[in-house]
């Protein structure tokens, strides 16, 4: 952990308190009853995991539970816990059959011990650990969760939006001939994009168990699985919400990951895989040095649609906005035909400079571009003052912003 810290890395630890083991060498009916999970199978056996559940109503389970959150954040000085299943603890139907699940003592499929819980975890790990963050895995539409808990909500610091995960993948996945009938999968992500403070996950669960890595997820041919792979990743580096890849994904690994052996590293001799790697290492530096991509991630004020309605062409073009309102436009091309003299309005004159471009040659791209610069014209558009008229390069993302003065 020292040693990460060091190396100016934070560390997210994957803690998993939905899941109590079944092993006989652990602490399932330690002392032949059920002492830590409920009793009632109903209630304390997950079936599709084969797992127990823990009885969060009793108070020593409560205790012990987090007892074991504070110390992986105070004694190993983990910097966030990434709260796993979350869904499955809050409902006490979760993925089970009629007549298969106990109600809560209102009737309802509501656990409220486990609400209570997870309410009472997220307050101490705010008073007692200064600055550490815990992140709920939470598949459902369950209202609050990343809400205060003065307010009702969980009190998580994020949740993973796996609604944004799926639709977008099941875009990308789509052979470009058809995404102008899939329009709405990369539109209607951003609908619920603020009701919570979201994280954006590529997760584990999409790449492994025979669903393939995520290069080996798009369509074409080799050229154009690498520029989609690029393409997506600028898209979701760009939209509201903070990013987790799963390893491999970083550098366009074809195998499925498996835990019996280590990452593909030797494909980064590939000049291919070599340009995800140098794009994701390059998303990162602009998303910590470009305000616009984080300040207001949480905020509706931080993002406008410029164009998400060409399905024809399968353009879409958004604004993220910083504090003080200076503007980061982005426009992704998801088809591989390239389009020239785009026209998008933008909310200044003067030269706009194109500081990312997903087609680079660097990234393995066609280096098919603007130049690095172009000129706004006086012809408002799509509600904007002004106008700009674009090259998009295929299956490209491209990043602009308004020059300073002087440059």
């Amino acid at each position: 952990m020292d040693a990460c810290h060091q190396a100016g890395l934070g560390v997210i630890l994957d803690w998993v308190p939905a899941h109590f083991p079944t092993d006989a060498h652990g602490l399932a009916r330690f002392d032949g009853t059920a002492l830590y999970e409920y009793e009632h199978p109903f209630e304390g056996f997950h079936q599709d995991w084969n797992t127990y559940i823990y009885n969060l109503g009793r108070r020593e389970v409560h205790g012990f539970l987090l007892a074991s959150a504070l110390h992986w954040l105070r004694h190993f000085h983990v910097d966030a816990l990434r709260v796993d299943a979350v869904a499955s603890m809050l409902y006490r139907n979760y993925s089970r059959n009629e007549g298969e699940w106990i109600p809560n003592q209102y009737g309802g499929q509501e656990n409220l011990e486990a609400i209570d819980f997870l309410r009472h975890l997220n307050d101490v790990v705010a008073e007692e650990v200064t600055g550490a963050v815990v992140i709920a895995e939470e598949s459902t539409a369950w209202p609050g969760v990343t809400q205060p808990t003065r307010d009702g909500g969980l009190g998580f610091a994020y949740k993973w939006n796996m609604g944004w995960m799926h639709d977008t993948l099941e875009y990308i996945a789509k052979d470009p001939v058809y995404r102008s009938y899939a329009h709405h999968e990369l539109t209607f992500p951003m609908v619920y994009a603020f009701s919570e403070k979201y994280v954006l996950p590529i997760s584990h669960d999409e790449v492994v168990h025979g669903k393939g890595s995520l290069i080996n997820k798009m369509p074409g041919d080799e050229w154009q699985r690498f520029a989609n792979l690029r393409a997506y990743l600028a898209t979701m580096w760009t939209q509201p919400g903070k990013k987790l890849l799963f390893m491999g994904c970083e550098f366009g690994q074809w195998r499925e990951w498996s835990h019996d052996r280590e990452l593909d590293w030797s494909l980064l001799g590939e000049a291919a895989h070599a340009g995800i790697q140098r794009l994701v290492g390059d998303l990162n530096r602009l998303y910590q040095e470009q305000t616009p991509l984080h300040q207001r991630d949480t905020e509706p004020e931080g993002f406008t649609w410029v164009v998400g309605d060409d399905s024809t062409n399968s353009v879409f073009a958004w604004l993220r906005w910083n504090l003080i309102g200076e503007p980061l436009l982005v426009v992704a091309n998801m088809t591989p035909v390239a389009r020239y003299d785009y026209h998008l309005g933008v909310p200044t004159l003067g030269r706009w400079k194109e500081i990312f471009n997903s087609d680079a040659q660097c990234y393995g791209g066609s280096n098919l571009g603007n130049l690095g610069q172009i000129q706004a014209l006086d012809t408002p558009l799509h509600g904007q003052t002004a106008s700009l008229s674009l090259t998009l390069p295929p299956l490209g993302v491209v990043l602009l912003m308004p020059s300073a003065p002087g440059e």
